[in-house]
């Protein structure tokens, strides 16, 4: 069984790594905007030479980055950052949400004529882990981050 500071590590690593890809899509362009879903107006803007994708991207960008911390934070591996505890539960939860979206797409999937690329269904398959990650490693560890915040307030 994995502790709260593993799983949290984990969820560390994995924010990480969408954040990365976030910045790989800036990097590719129109094409990747259009296969991450990020709707053809996007698309068009990047391919034209507009720098608002790239810029609201890189705030995506920014906000996985600040989830990485937040879990490395809850892990120890960085120092603790403020209402770590409500913004470990507030990620995974995010997360989760955005993951639920799986279960609509697979019905979607199997009783609609909508086109429902089987890559949507990963994306969120895959953002539902993130997110029960951060939940399981938030759980395990709220008595441990309770403890280490009355040290701090002291």
């Amino acid at each position: 069984m994995f502790t709260g500071k593993q799983l949290l590590t984990v969820a560390g690593i994995f924010s990480f790594v969408v954040a990365l890809l976030h910045v790989a899509i800036i990097l590719v362009g129109a094409p990747a905007y259009r296969y991450f879903g990020a709707g053809e107006e996007l698309a068009t803007l990047a391919a034209s030479g507009s720098a608002f994708p790239a810029m609201l991207t890189l705030v995506l960008v920014a906000n996985f980055g600040l989830f990485s911390l937040y879990a490395f934070s809850g892990a120890g591996l960085v120092p603790r950052l403020p209402l770590l505890r409500v913004a470990l539960a507030l990620i995974g939860a995010i997360y989760t949400a955005r993951g639920l979206a799986a279960f609509h797409q697979v019905f979607q999937m199997m009783t609609s004529s909508a086109l429902i690329e089987t890559r949507e269904v990963v994306f969120s398959v895959v953002s539902l882990g993130i997110g029960i990650v951060y939940l399981a490693g938030t759980v395990s560890s709220w008595n441990r981050l309770r403890a280490i915040s009355r040290l701090h307030r002291r």
